[in-house]
């Protein structure tokens, strides 16, 4: 009994021995990607050797993705998520024993051709735009509710601007009209566009 104990605990030191040997072989890449716009959870990283794919990670609600246990060389990394610009580094060296460090060097913005936008504008009961007024976007729920999810002021052109997914969806576009109710118009997105809409305020009492 105490031989088979002493063989058990032989071949983990042995094991140990070798994973410890192979780590000491290999190498790691580890970085930051933040967004412009939205979460960096989530967002694919594609670890490359010339065009050729060789493993995938997601990064995690900070943004921060580690992809471990590398041969060494040098690789190309891509990044991509829906909504996201695709992002690529390439030419990163990893050396054994080594983790490499890409920073939060990386920042993914939006790519227009695959969101929806919402772009509108605020005038006066004569025609004038309207700047620095407050237009509040509300998403349409199946019951008929509306639940807020953003809100700006126009600038001084009176306009403004939402970006969304490309989801199917009815949102609602509010602009407060003095102590009056709330001027709103109802738009259906259907797909990756620009959507307009114009919000006209009553005239003073």
């Amino acid at each position: 009994m105490r031989f088979k104990k002493l063989a058990v605990g032989l071949w983990l030191l042995l094991a140990a021995l070798e994973v410890s040997a192979q780590d000491k072989s290999t190498g790691a890449i580890k970085g930051k990607v933040r967004v412009e716009v939205g979460t960096p959870a989530g967002i694919t990283v594609i670890i490359r050797e010339g065009d050729r794919e060789l493993r995938q990670v997601s990064t995690d609600k900070n943004g921060e993705f580690l992809v471990s246990r590398l041969t060494p060389g040098r690789y190309g990394l891509t990044f991509r998520k829906p909504g996201l610009s695709i992002g690529t580094i390439e030419d990163v060296e990893v050396k054994p024993g080594k983790t490499r460090s890409l920073g939060d060097r990386l920042v993914l913005t939006i790519d227009e051709g695959s969101i929806a936008f919402i772009r509108g504008s605020v005038f006066s009961n004569d025609g004038r735009s309207v700047p620095n007024a407050r237009v509040e976007l509300a998403k349409v729920l199946e019951d008929g509710s509306a639940k807020k999810i953003d809100g700006r002021l126009t600038n001084e052109t009176g306009s403004f601007v939402f970006r969304l997914a490309p989801d199917v969806a009815k949102y609602r576009v509010s602009v407060k009209s003095g102590g009056g109710e709330p001027i709103s118009k109802d738009v259906e997105i259907d797909g990756a566009a620009v959507y307009r809409v114009a919000l006209s305020l009553p005239a003073k009492p």
